[in-house]
């Protein structure tokens, strides 16, 4: 009897230890939105997790857990158990923009492992139409000029849109009247109907075509390189405002204290789709910009992440920014 009790612990012993000792990943991965589907951020993440299960012999389960400027299914990836099994997708907004304006039970800084830099979105920098600046640098003269009755249309306390607004008043050191918008839609709307001057807008969705159409006025991309999407529109370099850069960038990110190995092993995933002709294709369809393989190492994104802390950040506190109530 006690041989046999024995031999039932010893083969329960293996039994854990070859579970255990299972390659990652040995089941369905979950990968947190922390937006509705269908936006930006929801489209990267299907893109790449399509080809990414080919790499890993496993399918995404992909949850789009919205709320709270997307604290809230950042909540999740950071309470979830660090073995690679639940990770997320975020964006400058949600990783570090959120760190200075919303109170969270988590630190943006430390308590994610950055897993790798997915594509950047520059955001365009946009009036109404009929504005009489044709370019950026007409545009700076005009805002100087009118600063007491311009205003900006924004959507979002703290978010890319905004801040946009307040790097280009500390830029030219001019201030104007910023409105603010619950939505892209209703603020498109009124910059197209001339009820607001100027926003900072990414080219996914309707402000590329818009622009194209002559019904928006497109003055530069806020990138060091032209978009592929629209490569007729001038850097912001280009147009006069050298190091005027902001990009709505989005990543992979794994709970802290995910092993090292499982890290490496999404990184190569990462880097395999990013290199696949048809998800290149698909991502710049998006109007999005695929990094340089350099900058899709852990290293580098978490470079980029305190980069970006140390530069908005201060902007944010400086304007007394606070979440929409």
């Amino acid at each position: 009897m006690v041989r046999l009790f024995v031999a039932a612990i010893c083969s329960l012993a293996v039994g854990i230890a070859s579970a255990t000792a299972q390659p990652f990943p040995s089941r369905p991965i979950s990968l947190i939105v922390p937006y509705p589907a269908g936006g930006p951020l929801d489209q990267v993440a299907r893109v790449m997790t399509e080809h990414m299960r080919g790499t890993l012999g496993q399918p995404f389960v992909i949850e789009n857990v919205s709320g709270a400027g997307g604290s809230i299914g950042v909540g999740r990836v950071a309470r979830a158990t660090p073995n690679g099994y639940t990770i997320g997708i975020g964006d400058v907004g949600t990783q570090v923009l959120n760190g200075a304006v919303y109170p969270l039970p988590y630190d943006v800084m430390t308590d994610f492992d950055p897993v790798a830099l997915l594509v950047a979105s520059p955001l365009l920098v946009l009036s109404r139409s009929n504005l009489s600046a044709t370019s950026l640098t007409e545009l700076v003269a005009w805002l100087k000029a009118n600063q007491e009755k311009v205003s900006q249309g924004f959507i979002g306390s703290g978010t890319l849109s905004h801040l946009c607004g307040l790097y280009l008043q500390q830029t030219i050191k001019s201030k104007w009247t910023f409105v603010p918008y619950r939505g892209a839609a209703p603020a498109i709307q009124d910059l197209v109907g001339g009820q607001v001057d100027l926003m900072c807008l990414a080219p996914s969705g309707s402000s590329l075509p818009l622009a194209r159409s002559g019904k928006v006025r497109a003055y530069a991309i806020m990138s060091p390189t032209r978009l592929p999407a629209a490569p007729e529109i001038p850097t912001a370099d280009e147009a006069g405002l050298p190091g005027f850069h902001l990009s709505f960038w989005q990543a992979f990110w794994a709970p802290k204290g995910t092993p090292k190995d499982v890290v490496d092993r999404l990184n190569a995933a990462v880097v395999a789709a990013l290199t696949d002709d048809s998800v290149r294709a698909k991502l710049t369809e998006l109007g999005q910009i695929i990094p340089a393989r350099e900058q899709q190492t852990p290293d580098a994104l978490a470079a980029l992440r305190r980069a970006e802390a140390e530069k908005w950040w201060p902007i944010i506190k400086a304007a007394g920014i606070k979440p929409d109530q």
